[in-house]
Formats: C-alpha cells, structure tokens, sequence
C-alpha cells in the first residue's frame, strides 16, 4: 500500500471533536515498513499528539528509528505543512534529503525536503563540548 493510501486511510480514525481537522500520516522507515498516524486531540490543549508523531512513535516502538518518506494529509484549501515540534520529530529521525509530501484530501500536493522544513535545526552537534 502506498503512504498516501495508509495516510488518507489512518486519517479516518483521527480524534478531532474539537477542532473538527483531521490529519493522518505515514512514515517509510528504513526497512521499508509503513507506520501511521493520526492527530488525536485532548480536551486540556495541547495534550493531544499530532498525526506524524504518532506515526514516528509507531515505528521507534517497532524498533525502528530511520525514516526515509513521509506522507501528511488533511482536508483543506492547501497542503497542510507539519507543526514546528514535528518538523523537529522528523528531523530527529529522518536525514535532511528526506522527501516530505503534504497532501490535501483532494489530491492536492506540495513535497519538501526535511531541510527546507526546518533550516538550521538543532541537532545533537549542537550538544558537544558540554
């Protein structure tokens, strides 16, 4: 199946009675396995989780922490781009060359790399010398 198809299908199960906007999301990991995701929202904002995190939370407890594509889609007048945290949650995961698709419900789509989502972000040789 492809991540398009596991995103629009995974967002069918979203948990938006608050905001009514759906997200679902599909990461290919290195091994080639697709995770989803979905936006689940929680009455005490903003303790929900959005749809790419629960999709990279699915591939690292499947012991996997590589990803090499990412899929996002929503309903909406235009591609819908990932929050500042999970554009961070990708890079953590997924080299900067990685193609990112957002995507509307009416097949509407705009790719980006990691890189161009988050320019200069910080990464773990920001760390050293502590």
């Amino acid at each position: 199946m492809s991540l398009k198809n596991v995103a629009l299908e995974v967002r069918e199960n979203a948990h938006a009675p608050y905001s009514r906007f759906k997200v679902g999301a599909a990461v290919r990991a290195a091994s080639g396995t697709v995770y989803a995701g979905c936006n689940v929202e929680n009455i005490a904002s903003p303790e929900g989780t959005c749809a790419e995190a629960g999709a990279i939370a699915a591939m690292v407890a499947a012991g996997e922490t590589r990803l090499t594509e990412v899929y996002v889609v929503a309903a909406g007048p235009q591609p819908v781009t990932p929050c500042g945290g999970c554009r961070q949650k990708l890079a953590e995961f997924g080299a900067g060359d990685v193609r990112v698709t957002m995507a509307t419900t009416d097949g509407a789509e705009t790719a980006m790399t990691i890189n161009e989502l988050l320019p200069g972000a910080f990464g773990a040789g920001h760390m050293t010398g502590n």
